[in-house]
């Protein structure tokens, strides 16, 4: 049975569909909301996706690489307003997804390292073939480097005695290899296991997130997303943890409320150039969706629409 994206009938409700819209999908994965937008896609619509993952590229290529309507860039989604400027389409897009995060095929794929349930060699890109892998950042990185990454990615309580941990194991053995090596290492340095939560969790996830620059690349995207969409377009994305959702909830709230003004200052509704309206409260999944797909429990889409 094919994989069901997280929150699939909500992100095609959020985003409004057109027959003739121009859409994009910042984070392809392996195709499932893609493959939504384009079955409401009439013959003059268009989805312009990218990813870093050369498989997804694969993937997008095998679905629908006959298909005028569409194209994938291999790339993070901060160049959607780049080629979406190749295109002619700045200020002409009727809806933008950005799916965040690591995806299911990644998680479940032991030689990608993402997962600390599965043993596999320590990688964590999301492009392989660019960058440092985890395994040769760690090798090197200073204590004091591991560990801001940890405390400000992963929200990690221990973070100086698990980044202590890792470069002492990494000097005595030159480098952790394994992703079953490195939650053995985490979880000994980690003294207070949360209930229900592998103690290895928010380093692996705080890891993953600097290895690929996940929040610098949606800090870039959110300032560049506004001026992408036409009047009326819908800005939808899927996070699924808080230092996500809580940069996606701020830039919003910060669009909608328009252009900051010393509150003793008179200024006209015109004047404060509101640039988008929120559009209804977070969106989580169902009991139906939890029970087929546990993971989508942290996922939240927030949408919000460009006013003219």
């Amino acid at each position: 049975m094919e994989h069901r994206p997280v929150l699939f009938d909500e992100v095609l409700e959020a985003l409004q569909m057109r027959a003739d819209g121009i859409y994009l999908d910042g984070t392809f994965g392996r195709g499932g909301h893609s493959a939504g937008i384009m079955a409401q896609l009439g013959e003059n619509g268009r989805l312009l996706a990218t990813d870093k993952d050369p498989q997804a590229i694969a993937t997008a290529e095998q679905r629908f690489g006959s298909d005028k309507r569409f194209e994938i860039v291999r790339g993070s989604f901060t160049m959607l307003a780049q080629e979406a400027e190749k295109r002619g389409w700045h200020g002409k897009v009727d809806g933008i997804l950005l799916d965040l995060g690591v995806s299911s095929p990644q998680l479940d794929d032991a030689s990608r390292g993402f997962s600390f349930m599965k043993e596999g060699p320590l990688d964590m890109r999301m492009d392989p073939q660019s960058g440092q892998s985890a395994a040769e950042w760690l090798a090197t990185a200073k204590e004091d480097e591991i560990a801001g990454v940890l405390k400000e990615y992963g929200e990690e309580r221990f973070a100086k005695r698990i980044a202590r941990a890792i470069v002492k194991v990494c000097q005595e053995r030159g480098r952790i290899e394994t992703t079953a090596e490195l939650a053995k290492v985490v979880s000994e340095a980690n003294p207070k296991w949360e209930r229900d939560k592998h103690p290895a969790t928010r380093s692996f996830q705080a890891i993953r997130i600097y290895i690929n620059r996940e929040l610098d690349d949606l800090d870039d995207f959110l300032r560049q997303s506004v001026e992408l969409l036409a009047p009326g377009g819908r800005l939808a994305i899927i996070s699924f943890h808080s230092l996500e959702d809580r940069r996606v909830k701020q830039f919003i709230r910060q669009q909608v409320k328009g252009d900051e003004f010393p509150p003793d200052l008179p200024v006209m509704e015109s004047q404060l150039k509101r640039r988008l309206k929120s559009v209804g409260k977070a969106i989580r999944a169902g009991k139906a969706e939890l029970a087929e797909n546990p993971r989508a429990r942290s996922a939240v889409l927030r949408v919000a629409e460009r006013v003219a």
